[in-house]
């Protein structure tokens, strides 16, 4: 088998375990601070700010985590990244309000340096044949770590209106231990050798940029500055912003808000596990449809009508929500009804899964996009998505402890529009592109051919 293949399930096996671990944790976070401050008035923790610090400091270190990876190369930037994501996670054993921001700050450190690398990484072991499908495979195999997590949950919580601290530390106990696991993973990987994927030159890569390799410092975070004010990372930047609002969205705000929806029924909070399971099972189908038929759609029609049909699924996903839960679902404990009365478990499961499914249709398709166009410069490029996603996730965060689930959908409805449009025009015109080169290759070899 291909040894950039395998390190492609490698890397998906690390990010597997390591997330089943994190997007657990944060999936429940809200819920289970509210349960421990119930136990503990001393502590004052809040999720949401917990999220929105870890999110905010992601953003910074950004800009950072290029130079560092230059340094210390993806393969040991993501040990250290993950690191700080089980040190976070051992943090919930001892509940203090000042170590939860402290190591929510130190994971955002961790989280802009891992997910870069990853980016960089899966970049070079892919090129523009692969990166479709080693793209869809590796967002599969992450995704997946949406089940087994949650699956844990749902058991645990099953039949509890409060998390008591018995559960808790089971429940932490074991995402530590799985966290590691991703860890060791991680340190299974193999160098692989840096090499230049043949596709079009993109017009941020000078002659003097691809002659000097991105191994200083100063050149790297030099590179990744002027990547940015390009046009069309400046225009991609809107999708990568609309990504971040509704990560923020589905991984922090609506599975607890099902939660604290009373009305439908004592399984409320048992509910919040089973959204998490289903949001990986739409997140998983769209890895699995997008990474083995991924290569044959985009060749033959763009990335653009992937990412066109998960901005449609978010759309229906965001008129089921308002139609099933009262506004203030995100902010407490709530017998508030919306239209559907009683509130439908159903109905808020199947929100679920096309969260998760339309999440998938934009993330596949900007890993191909940054993976394949940007591959000369996939480090920056990552550092670039990551920050500018991370920004969005950040500021969600904050106003949502203010906004109810109405404005908060409202948001990404306007923010989806504009960043779906600005895909599908950056798609179009790299399209162009491609094809003008494709007419000036053949035509160049029409006129060496003798009359």
């Amino acid at each position: 088998m291909d040894p950039k293949f395998i390190n492609v399930l490698i890397l998906g096996f690390g990010f597997m375990f390591l997330f089943t671990a994190f997007q657990t944790m944060g999936n429940i976070e809200k819920t289970v601070l509210d349960s421990i401050s119930a136990d503990d008035p001393n502590f004052t923790g809040d999720g949401y700010i917990s999220l929105a610090i870890i999110y905010a400091v992601f953003a910074i270190c950004n800009w950072i985590a290029p130079p560092v990876i230059s340094l210390t190369g993806p393969r040991c930037a993501m040990l250290i990244g993950a690191v700080a994501y089980c040190s976070f996670m051992v943090s919930f054993l001892w509940p203090k309000t000042w170590l939860l921001y402290l190591v929510s700050a130190l994971l955002g450190v961790g989280a802009a340096i891992i997910w870069t690398a990853q980016g960089a990484f899966l970049s070079k072991c892919s090129d523009a044949t692969t990166i479709s499908r080693n793209s869809g495979i590796f967002w599969a195999m992450l995704q997946m770590s949406m089940f087994f997590g949650n699956l844990f949950v749902y058991f645990q919580f099953q039949g509890k209106t409060h998390i008591d601290e018995q559960t808790r530390t089971l429940v932490f106990s074991v995402l530590i231990a799985v966290g590691i696991i991703g860890f060791f993973f991680l340190c299974a990987l193999r160098s692989v050798e840096d090499t230049q994927v043949s596709h079009h030159n993109d017009n941020n890569d000078t002659d003097e940029d691809l002659e000097k390799p991105s191994s200083g410092v100063v050149v790297a975070f030099r590179n990744s500055v002027n990547l940015f004010f390009t046009r069309e990372m400046l225009m991609l930047s809107l999708t990568f912003f609309y990504t971040g609002l509704e990560l923020s969205f589905f991984s922090g705000v609506y599975s607890p808000s099902i939660g604290f929806t009373t009305q439908i029924g004592e399984s409320a909070k048992q509910l919040v596990g089973l959204s998490g399971i289903f949001i990986g099972v739409g997140e998983v189908f769209g890895g699995v449809a997008f990474g083995l038929l991924g290569t044959r759609i985009t060749n033959k029609l763009g990335r653009d009508p992937i990412v066109i049909l998960g901005f449609i699924i978010h759309i229906v996903a965001f008129f089921l929500i308002f139609l099933n839960l009262p506004n203030d679902a995100n902010l407490g404990d709530t017998k508030d009804i919306a239209y559907l009365n009683p509130p439908l478990a159903s109905v808020a499961l199947f929100c679920s899964f096309l969260l998760g499914f339309g999440d998938s249709c934009y993330n596949t398709q900007i890993y191909s996009l940054l993976g394949g166009v940007f591959a000369k410069k996939s480090t920056e490029a990552f550092s670039i998505f990551k920050f500018t996603q991370s920004v969005a996730a950040a500021l969600s965060f904050v106003y949502s402890t203010h906004l109810g689930l109405r404005a908060q959908m409202a948001i990404l409805v306007v923010f989806g529009t504009i960043g779906t449009i600005a895909f599908y025009l950056v798609e179009w015109a790299e399209r162009r592109k491609a094809n003008a080169e494709k007419e000036m290759i053949k035509s160049s070899d029409e006129s060496m051919v003798p009359s």
